[in-house]
């Protein structure tokens, strides 16, 4: 259990991932919107994947793909075409800065990224 505190990020990133998941039912546009909700649906669930793998074994690529799916999350309402519906694009901007922004945190903070980043950023 101890490694699943270590990097708290990874359980934040879980818990925004499964309300992504279940937001189309919870923000009512799961019909009306399908694109949307698909979006939802796949990246909530590859969020979850991928924060519970890094839980139990934290690795940097973990949370490289988990920064990809938040910036996917950030353009997805302009790229997919629902920017115009308020709640939907907020949702997916908001949980797509959260789920960059913590795993991007849980990255700088793991002890080989932080080695090989100064290994190669600091060599004279």
């Amino acid at each position: 259990m101890e490694g699943i505190f270590k990097r708290w990020q990874d359980a934040g990133n879980l818990l925004l991932g499964a309300w992504l998941l279940i937001s189309p039912w919870a923000m009512g546009y799961a019909a009306g919107m399908p694109v949307a909700a698909w979006n939802a649906v796949i990246l909530g669930v590859a969020i979850v994947v991928f924060a519970a793998v890094a839980m139990y074994m934290p690795r940097v690529w973990e949370e490289g793909i988990n920064m990809a799916l938040g910036v996917w999350l950030i353009a997805s309402p302009w790229v997919l075409g629902f920017a115009a519906e308020a709640n939907m694009m907020m949702n997916a901007v908001i949980v797509g800065i959260l789920v960059a922004a913590l795993a991007a945190w849980a990255m700088l903070r793991d002890k080989v990224f932080e080695k090989w980043w100064h290994d190669h950023h600091h060599a004279a």
